[in-house]
């Protein structure tokens, strides 16, 4: 069940990761803190910011962004760069990318990354676009 996410959980995956992630979708996790989001085609969960306020937070957030994007880093052909923000259960990563001309800011752009081609496909322009479950 998500709930809502104090901003220092958010600037502390910030500065372990090494990004900014967009403002929408800062606003939207830090509302409801995970979540489902619809693709059109599939349905991503999303995963939370570590949050370690509480025993019971830190149970509901410990598949965080930081421990999926590492996990999914492990993986050869799953581009570094990138930052895990859902999985759709079956291989499928949910994804921002960093900008091409400021790699410690991640676009706005979301992707649908194909574990079984390693190719990105367009989810949405803004995290806003997107359906929330």
């Amino acid at each position: 069940m998500p709930f809502p996410v104090d901003s220092k959980w958010i600037t502390e995956t910030e500065a372990k990761l090494g990004v900014r992630f967009p403002a929408s979708f800062v606003v939207a996790m830090g509302e409801m803190n995970g979540g489902a989001v619809d693709v059109g085609t599939d349905v991503f969960w999303l995963h939370p910011f570590m949050d370690k306020s509480d025993k019971k937070r830190i149970q509901r957030t410990c598949n965080s962004i930081c421990r999926e994007t590492a996990s999914m880093r492990e993986f050869e052909y799953f581009q570094n760069e990138l930052v895990a923000i859902g999985h759709n259960g079956g291989g499928d990563a949910l994804v921002l990318k960093p900008m091409d001309d400021d790699p410690t800011t991640l676009e706005h752009t979301v992707y649908w990354w194909d574990h079984e081609t390693s190719e990105l496909h367009l989810a949405a322009n803004d995290f806003n676009e997107l359906n929330k479950s």
